[in-house]
């Protein structure tokens, strides 16, 4: 099964660029696309500076939905939002005043991702970021689920830089798989470690984990390495910070899978969506017992079986799934900007704009109007594209 390889290398232009994250992309794009993705073959997509998010978004659900294993390489720089304070990849058009409309929300990377297995999931970063963001992600660290093996480094802005910096893990990452050789991801990730410079920054996060990024303490920042040789570390001198634990999976009958996630994943590219759905259900409905309907693992799961509807083809359940997770999250007291509440409406909408069947859109059309004068969204006019809509399904 061919892979899919996605190479995202974004940052602002002009006096905002921490970093000239675009000059990777000749190296990463001299690498055999099967070398880059692992597999016997692979498909590769390339984005150069990209100006608009929800372009981003596009790429990046489209490559998540593909079958076989996914490589994300991604270069470039953190802001943090004005109003949120949460963790914005830049875009070409970025600047310091408008990064809640022009930059990528990072946590759009997880939702997407977050249906694929770790074991064909990879995230591989080179990251600055300004001071705000520095000290986020080195509180906080840089989630992207439990789902995802994620590699790489995030640097902080040098102080009183001139000039933008070099993304020095990417391009050893890149040098490394220009021998035609892919190692483990864990050993390239160590190699270009220890090729990377570090002089001009002092001091970077370092990122390794098989299943996504950890949160808080369990990241710290990193020392400076020096070039050594392309060999791995000896037990003991790694500044790596140790994986994350996954979760804890909510209590359910001991017939369900361990891995709930892996098995739904196999069953929808099987073409079994009734199955993967059933079994979404049943670890719904057992973190609704255990937590309650409003609590996290409970919702987890109904957005599951939202995205689950979706790569069934079935967009007016999928567009009343994310409603129903939007009305849950906004009675228990979330805010209507909240990252998840914006995204559940987001998609709600999105499915919406989906559904063939007339009647079905004129019926789910009013709860999201409804829906959409609490949680506008950061897109500009999205109530009134409901509304323009819906009026032409009814005058049908």
């Amino acid at each position: 099964m061919p892979g899919t390889v996605l190479l995202i290398a974004a940052s602002p232009l002009g006096r905002g660029r921490l970093v000239d994250a675009a000059g990777v992309l000749p190296v990463l794009a001299a690498v055999a696309p099967a070398v880059l993705s692992g597999a016997d073959t692979a498909n590769v997509v390339e984005l150069a500076d990209p100006l608009e998010p929800q372009a981003v978004l596009t790429r990046l659900r489209a490559a998540a939905a593909a079958p076989g294993p996914l490589t994300v390489y991604l270069t470039g720089q953190l802001h943090l939002d004005r109003r949120q304070r949460l963790p914005h990849l830049a875009l070409a058009r970025t600047t310091a005043a408008t990064v809640r409309y022009t930059a990528l929300p990072w946590h759009w990377i997880r939702e997407e991702l977050r249906l694929r297995t770790a074991a064909q999931t990879a995230l591989v970063v080179d990251l600055h970021a300004d001071p705000e963001a520095w000290m986020h992600v080195a509180e906080r660290g840089l989630d992207c689920g439990p789902t995802t093996a994620v590699y790489g480094r995030v640097a902080p802005a040098a102080p009183g830089r001139r000039g933008t910096a070099e993304p020095s893990y990417m391009k050893a990452v890149a040098t490394l798989l220009r021998s035609g050789h892919r190692p483990p991801l864990p050993e390239l990730h160590e190699r270009a470690l220890a090729r990377t410079d570090e002089s001009g920054t002092g001091r970077h996060l370092v990122l390794a984990s098989a299943g996504g990024f950890a949160h808080g303490p369990a990241y710290r920042p990193a020392p400076p390495r020096p070039r050594t040789p392309d060999v791995p570390p000896l037990p003991g001198t790694s500044a790596q910070a140790p994986a994350a634990p996954p979760p804890p999976a909510p209590q359910h009958p001991a017939a369900l899978p361990v891995e709930p996630h892996a098995a739904i994943s196999a069953a929808v590219r099987g073409g079994r969506h009734d199955e993967a759905d059933a079994l979404a259900a049943r670890y719904e409905l057992a973190a609704v017992r255990a937590h309650g309907p409003a609590s996290e693992d409970a919702l987890h799961w109904s957005e599951v079986r939202a995205d689950l509807a979706m790569f069934a083809g079935d967009a007016a359940r999928s567009c009343r799934a994310w409603m129903a997770v939007a009305g849950v999250r906004l009675a228990a007291g979330q805010a209507p900007d909240a990252p998840a509440v914006e995204s559940a409406v987001d998609r709600a909408h999105h499915q919406w704009g989906r559904i063939e069947d007339a009647a079905r859109a004129r019926e789910l059309g009013p709860a999201l109007a409804e829906l959409r004068l609490r949680v506008p969204g950061r897109r500009d006019g999205a109530l009134e594209n409901v509304q323009r809509q819906l009026r032409q399904l009814q005058s049908r």
